[in-house]
């Protein structure tokens, strides 16, 4: 490629599933000539928490099209008709998909489109006002032009400020399955954390706690193990209702509601609750068992200490004020993910737009450039559209809306109200 080829209609910035269910959602229109870069060599979709038996907390309709388009031959029902699966599904009557098996559907989808374009990291952006084009360098040498982005690049590990350049260890959640064995190879474990990752690595570890003989500690901030909110009324959240309304409102209040909202899309399955209490029943059966559940304790501080091989856990009890220490040789951060803008960026950084907390004022068409119409934002804005920023199920109806901005027009239809109750007055 050289580097004046011809633009782009548009250039896609990172490959996880939102991205991922554009260039689907692209593919059968003519009209729309778009590029897709993504820096890993293959897809791949928190392959460090491939747990056995763990699965998407949503259903199989929140695949990468269906919900924009239920024809679509990238869906979740044809990947299984493909593979030979789709009677064992119907059969399993669970319309939860295995993690692994969404990864692999997402493998499928990526392997039959030719606009994505895997080892290629972009280095820099810029934009060029006689053209009114942004040019995307890349890894590879190619220089691309398109007049609009949208960024695709997600969210990444969060690791609390308490935690950072420690010596030892020290993993999030993200890296938990490869760091497995030798974790359990020690003394002591801590787990940090209160969502579904969290549970999930507690009970794969509680299962084989008798087996390594480890003292397994989970600490949470939270006053309790919150259950994922998932009544039908309340799923009515992640609706074009409620993002006009939720957008509509002052920052202030969205920020509020922000913090306030983890529950709706953060917690923990109800089931695996259950779950984890039924095995720590069971692990109690022969006596007292080598765990402990501490909630209510913000993590202040970590020290490690090189000699020893462990760390050192400041923690404070919120409700009776109190500071308290922990010891632990392994240390597991299920602390979840942020937005980051990506430092390429960085050459266009006066063209994008920030609220008063600095971060992106993504408008109601998820664009965040002065222009409005120019880069588009997947995910990242839980302050500007609440808990369907996030959510697999509306990255169809997100990409089905910056579909119709490339276009000037509805390509698949989108929805404009779907909700029985009212959000505003």
């Amino acid at each position: 490629m050289t580097a004046l080829a011809e633009p782009h209609d548009f250039i896609g910035i990172g490959l996880g599933p939102f991205n991922l269910g554009l260039a689907c959602l692209v593919e059968p229109i003519d009209e729309l000539n778009g590029v897709f870069l993504e820096s890993k060599p293959d897809f791949e979709w928190h392959a460090g928490m491939f747990l056995e038996g763990s699965h998407l907390q949503t259903p199989f309709m929140s695949d990468l099209v269906t919900m924009a388009d239920p024809t679509s031959p990238y869906s979740f029902l044809n990947y299984l008709k493909q593979r030979g699966r789709l009677y064992s599904f119907y059969i399993r009557e669970n319309f939860y998909p295995l993690r692994t098996e969404y990864n692999d559907y997402c493998r499928w989808a990526a392997a039959q489109l030719d606009s994505i374009r895997f080892s290629t990291t972009v280095e820099s952006v810029s934009y060029d006002e006689g053209s009114e084009l942004y040019t995307v360098t890349t890894s590879t040498g190619d220089v691309l032009r398109a007049p609009r982005l949208v960024l695709g690049t997600g969210t990444s590990p969060y690791v609390p400020d308490a935690c950072q350049d420690l010596g030892g260890d020290i993993l999030h959640n993200s890296r938990y399955l490869e760091n497995k064995a030798a974790l359990q190879a020690k003394k002591s474990i801590t787990l940090v954390g209160s969502g579904q990752s969290a549970a999930e690595i507690y009970y794969d570890l509680l299962s084989e706690i008798d087996v390594h003989g480890y003292q397994l500690n989970w600490v949470t901030r939270s006053p309790r193990f919150f259950p994922l909110e998932y009544t039908k009324l309340t799923l009515e959240m992640t609706s074009p209702e409620y993002i006009d309304y939720f957008h509509a409102l002052p920052e202030e209040t969205r920020y509020r509601l922000e913090t306030s909202q983890k529950g709706l899309f953060k917690g923990i399955d109800g089931t695996l609750i259950d779950a984890i209490f039924d095995l720590l029943y069971q692990k109690n059966l022969p006596g007292p068992a080598p765990t402990r559940l501490l909630t209510n304790s913000s993590l202040n501080s970590v020290g490690y200490e090189e000699s020893t091989g462990t760390y050192t856990l400041g923690l404070h009890q919120d409700e009776q004020d109190k500071d308290y220490t922990l010891t632990t040789e392994g240390l597991v951060l299920a602390t979840g993910y942020h937005y980051r803008p990506p430092a390429f960026l960085d050459g266009i950084h006066d063209r994008l737009r920030r609220d008063g907390h600095g971060r992106f004022d993504v408008a109601r068409n998820y664009a965040i450039d002065t222009t409005g119409r120019g880069v588009f934002l997947q995910n990242g804005g839980t302050h500007t559209h609440s808990v369907t920023s996030p959510d697999l199920g509306m990255g169809p109806y997100r990409n089905a809306y910056i579909i119709a901005e490339l276009l000037g027009r509805e390509y698949y239809p989108v929805e404009k109200s779907i909700a029985f109750q009212e959000f505003a007055v």
